[in-house]
Parts: structure tokens; C-alpha cells; sequence
């Protein structure tokens, strides 16, 4: 009896000892190493998790100096990345899921029970110590789950790195874009002003009709109507870029470039691309590392099916009067109304559920990414058609007007309605080109993450508003 006893207390204490010296432990960098590491070699760019006080003294330092130039497209993602809230809010995850790895490694505390008993003149005191053996021989099992997990959250947190990133280069060409607008706005208000200053003073001559006149009035009205517009829209682009590169106080005070980059000379020719997307998309990765972990949980349920329980330990027995008693108590549930089919059931439906859902977003991803580059392709012909062909045709309209007016041979009312004629011409250019850039981020989007935003190129081929009203 000793014996036996003996050799179960050796076994749980090697066993116990065993487990013990591989569980795992927190590590220094918290997982964000594979975060840092793969949002560079996506976006070219650092990121860093601010977990201290000199983390995020050395962010803001790194923000002043950035701030101190005009602002890029790149400079607008680095500091998105070293200064955005949400962003660190949402690294703290990663932190969280490795507290549930670890966890998941350490066996549960033994329990110990004491019992005192009185029968006439006689105690007898027992003692015993239990350990979860269910939960060791689960152990291993339960780590998988929780590193697919781990992994699976790390994969989250550089998506919501490169989906903070893509929304500021999207901030960043959206405000660049309304202050451009804005300023030619300004540019066409002032030549509506003059053009009606020149009809008032030809209608008081009599040179002009009260029509000429009103129509040139109604031109200049809805070119500050325009223009209002365009500055609403500025400030609230630049809000935007505020709010996703995180800026405050002095800090909102950002220079932006004039105007939008220049179309690259050719557009990007991506072989493949549902091939590539499927390769490195976030969603469809983290929706297999949750299919692994999910089928992991399958097995070990089916493989323990009614069990939920296991407990043994050694146990003491002392009667006064008598020499202890030495042995062990092992200590399970009996399936008596629970026979496990609900867990096993819930195990494979959770199964299935994972299966269905990384189809779909398999399914998703090649259907965003094909949509995204058909609008980045037709942005990229649109805007250059335009500028090569649309543009360069106005101008030379304009050039024989103005040659027809200088020889007298149209009015100046017919040389101020051409130069709407072309005013409407770069607007539209203008906003293709606005287009074009956001549909570029969206294809980065798309080819990372997913869930990029929808855009509708309709508008880009139509007048703007308040710039063509005239003859």
C-alpha cells in the first residue's frame, strides 16, 4: 500500500514538475515583434507600441520632427502609426491574448482538504491534496488553442496597423485634394467678380443687356456659393487628417502640400492579383489560424467526450490512537445526465461555422480585390485621358477665341462662356485625379486587409457644382 502510494506521489510530483518547467511565460516584447517586422515589410514604415512612458516620449519626439515639414503621404501613415490612439488602444489586445496563453500553460492550483470527525472517544482526521489530472492531460492540447489564438490576434493588430495607415494616406489625399479645390474655387470667384464688374460698367454704356448682365450676376453668386462649399469641405478633410494622425493643441497646426501628386507615368500591373491577395490578406489568415484553433477544440471534445472531471492525489487518514493511513483518491463526474453530446455537438457546429466563414472571406477577398483594381485602373485612364486629351483641347479652344476676340470677331461674352467651358474642364480633371490617388489606397487596402471603401467614379466624370452656370 505504501508503495503504491509512494509511487503515485512521485508520479504527480514529476509530473507537476515536468509541466511546470514548460509553461509558458510572458515575453518581452508581448508578440508586437511579428507585428513590427511585417508592418515594415507591408508598408515601409515603423511601427511602435507605446507600453511606457519613454515609449511615448521618443513617439512624441519622433512626431515634432516629422510635423517640423510639408507634410507626404508617408510621413502622414508614420505618424499615424507612432500617434494614434485607437491604434495603441488596440495593441493592448495583444497583451490580453498572450495573459490567456499563458494561463493556458500553467496548471491549475492543487487543492487541499482537511476533515476532522468524532465517533464516541475517537477523532479521525483526514488529509488530502489534489491535483487536475484532466487538466494536464489537456494541457497541451489547450496551449495549441491558445498560440493559434495568439497568433490569430497578432494578425489583427497589424491589420489595424495597416488599416490605420491606409485611412490617413486616404485623410492625407482627400485634404490635400479639398485645399486644392478651394484655392481654384477662389481663382474662379475672382474672375466671376471681374467678369461682372466688366457687364456692369458695358450695361451702363449700353454695350450690355440687362440679360448679359444678370447672367453674369448669377455666375458670380453661385461661384461664392461654390466656393463656400469647397471650404467647408477643406476644413473638414483637414479635420479628418487630424483626427487619424491623433494631433492636438499646436500640433493640429499641419502644412499640406498645394497640390495633389502628378498622375505616375504608368499604372501598376499587378499579375495575379487574387492569387497575391489571398497570399498575404490579413482577414483570410486570421480566419485560418481560428479554423486551426477551432479544430483543436473539435478533437480534444470528442476525444474526452463526457469527461469534465479527473482529480487524484494522495490522502492521509489519522485515527487517535492509530498509525496514519496512507493512500490516494481519484475523483471524476459520472455521466449520468450528461453524456457530452451537447459539448460535442457545439464543438463541430463551432467547427463548421469556422469552415463556412473562411470560404466566405476567402470568397470576399478575391471579389474586393478584382473590384478594387477595375476602379483603380479606370481612375488611372480617366484622369489621364483628361489630362491628355480633354485639357490640352480646351486650351487650344481658348487660344482661337481669344485670337477671335482680339480680331474683333466675337464678343466678350462668348470669350467669358468658353472660359467656363474650361473652368468646368479642370474641375472635373481636378477630381478624377483626387479619384485616382483614392483609389489607389483602396487597392493597397484591399490587397491587405479588405473592407476598402467603395468609391464611384460617376462623380468624377460630371461638372462640379457651381462652376459651369452661364450661357
Amino acid at each position: 500500500m505504501f508503495d503504491t502510494t509512494h509511487r503515485v506521489r512521485r508520479s504527480l510530483i514529476a509530473l507537476s514538475v515536468l509541466t511546470l518547467s514548460g509553461c509558458a511565460t510572458f515575453s518581452e516584447d508581448g508578440g508586437f515583434t511579428a507585428v513590427e517586422t511585417e508592418v515594415r515589410e507591408h508598408l515601409g514604415q515603423d511601427a511602435r507600441w507605446a507600453r511606457t512612458d519613454e515609449d511615448r516620449s521618443a513617439s512624441q519626439t519622433q512626431v515634432a520632427q516629422l510635423l517640423q515639414a510639408e507634410l507626404t503621404a508617408d510621413t502622414a501613415i508614420q505618424i499615424a502609426l507612432l500617434n494614434n490612439p485607437t491604434l495603441q488602444a488596440d495593441y493592448a489586445n495583444l497583451g490580453l491574448q498572450e495573459a490567456e496563453l499563458v494561463q493556458a500553460g500553467r496548471l491549475p492550483n492543487p487543492g487541499f482538504s482537511f476533515g476532522k470527525t468524532s465517533r464516541g472517544g475517537a477523532q479521525e482526521i483526514e488529509r488530502g491534496l489534489h491535483f487536475n489530472l484532466l487538466a494536464l492531460l489537456t494541457l497541451p492540447a489547450r496551449l495549441g488553442i491558445e498560440e493559434e489564438r495568439f497568433e490569430g490576434e497578432k494578425l489583427a493588430a497589424i491589420a489595424a496597423t495597416v488599416s490605420t495607415a491606409m485611412a490617413a494616406r486616404r485623410a492625407f489625399f482627400e485634404a490635400v485634394a479639398s485645399r486644392q479645390a478651394a484655392a481654384y474655387a477662389q481663382q474662379v470667384v475672382e474672375s466671376a467678380q471681374a467678369s461682372r464688374e466688366l457687364t456692369a460698367r458695358m450695361s451702363a454704356v449700353g454695350n450690355s443687356s440687362r440679360l448679359e448682365h444678370a447672367r453674369e450676376q448669377l455666375f458670380h453668386a453661385e461661384a461664392l456659393a461654390a466656393l463656400a462649399g469647397a471650404k467647408l469641405q477643406q476644413g473638414d478633410a483637414r479635420e479628418g487628417l487630424i483626427r487619424v494622425l491623433g494631433l492636438w493643441g499646436t500640433q493640429t497646426d499641419i502644412r499640406l502640400p498645394e497640390r495633389l501628386p502628378e498622375l505616375p507615368d504608368g499604372p501598376r500591373e499587378i499579375a495575379d492579383v487574387e492569387q497575391k491577395a489571398l497570399g498575404q490578406r490579413l482577414d483570410v489568415r486570421a480566419a485560418k489560424h481560428s479554423l486551426e484553433a477551432l479544430a483543436t477544440n473539435l478533437g480534444l471534445t470528442q476525444t474526452l467526450g463526457f469527461i469534465n472531471v479527473l482529480e487524484i492525489g494522495p490522502a492521509q487518514v489519522r485515527e487517535r490512537g492509530e498509525p496514519v493511513s496512507n493512500g490516494y483518491e481519484v475523483s471524476f463526474e459520472i455521466p449520468i445526465f450528461d453524456f457530452g453530446q451537447v459539448k460535442n455537438a457545439k464543438a463541430q457546429g463551432q467547427y463548421n461555422q469556422g469552415v463556412d466563414r473562411l470560404r466566405a472571406t476567402a470568397i470576399n477577398a478575391r471579389s474586393e480585390v478584382r473590384s478594387a483594381y477595375l476602379t483603380y485602373r479606370t481612375a488611372y485612364d480617366l484622369s489621364k485621358h483628361y489630362r491628355d486629351e480633354v485639357l490640352p483641347l480646351r486650351k487650344r479652344i481658348s487660344d482661337e477665341q481669344l485670337l477671335k476676340y482680339n480680331g474683333m470677331l466675337i464678343s466678350v461674352f462668348e470669350l467669358i462662356a468658353d472660359a467656363r467651358e474650361q473652368v468646368m474642364s479642370i474641375n472635373t480633371y481636378l477630381n478624377t485625379l483626387r479619384q485616382f490617388w483614392l483609389g489607389d489606397t483602396a487597392l493597397r487596402t484591399a490587397m491587405l486587409v479588405g473592407n476598402a471603401p467603395t468609391m464611384s467614379l460617376s462623380a468624377a466624370a460630371a461638372p462640379s457644382g457651381g462652376s459651369g452656370g452661364g450661357h
